[in-house]
């Protein structure tokens, strides 16, 4: 496993990194700040931050760096203000725990935060494709009332035509609707 220490304190880092002894196999770098190109280069599977208190640019970096290649990060902090641990979650951080960086408490923090990372990708990735699902029904359903309208058919002919034209360019269903849609459109003046 690649673990990405940032920690400007030695002391404190040192603490984490032992937290950290008897994961096998380990790969451990650190740094001072946390920087997106030199996380990039790494490539570590998680990132552990320990700081006295999560400051806004780190948690615009980890908001910036979670969107291209998101990766559990778990965040220790000495202190924190109100309304940070929600700043920090939006960043992307899966585990926030404050004033609580004992040796002993770093790896079972780190594997409830990857797992409850694992959790919200596939949470995210399901949420993707029942939206993209859902637009695809909508432009169907528009698909069929335009084909029942120009055509004069009932809804199941109108669906079988859909189908035709999917299954002869081996496209699937909603992008053949949409397509047509778009046709519609360009043809009713409403496009380019």
């Amino acid at each position: 496993m690649r673990v990405l220490i940032i920690d400007p304190d030695e002391a404190r880092a040192a603490l984490v990194a032992q937290g950290l002894s008897g994961i096998e196999p380990l790969e451990v770098r650190r740094s001072a700040a946390f920087n997106q190109a030199e996380s990039a280069a790494f490539g570590p599977d998680v990132v552990v931050i320990a700081c006295d208190s999560p400051d806004r640019d780190t948690l615009e970096s980890l908001r910036e760096s979670n969107v291209d290649n998101p990766r559990p990060v778990v965040m220790f902090v000495d202190k924190s203000a109100p309304g940070l641990a929600e700043a920090a979650v939006s960043a992307g951080v899966a585990a926030y725990v404050v004033d609580g960086l004992q040796a002993g408490r770093v790896r079972p923090v780190l594997e409830v935060a990857m797992s409850r990372f694992e959790l919200m990708q596939k949470l995210r990735t399901d949420l993707s494709k029942a939206q993209a699902d859902l637009a695809a029904r909508k432009d169907i359903e528009r698909a069929k009332g335009l084909l029942m309208k120009e055509r004069g058919i009932d809804e199941d002919a109108a669906f079988r035509v859909l189908r035709k034209l999917a299954m002869d360019t081996g496209r699937p269903l909603g992008a053949v609707a949409a397509d047509l849609l778009a046709f519609a459109g360009v043809l009713k003046g409403g496009g380019a």
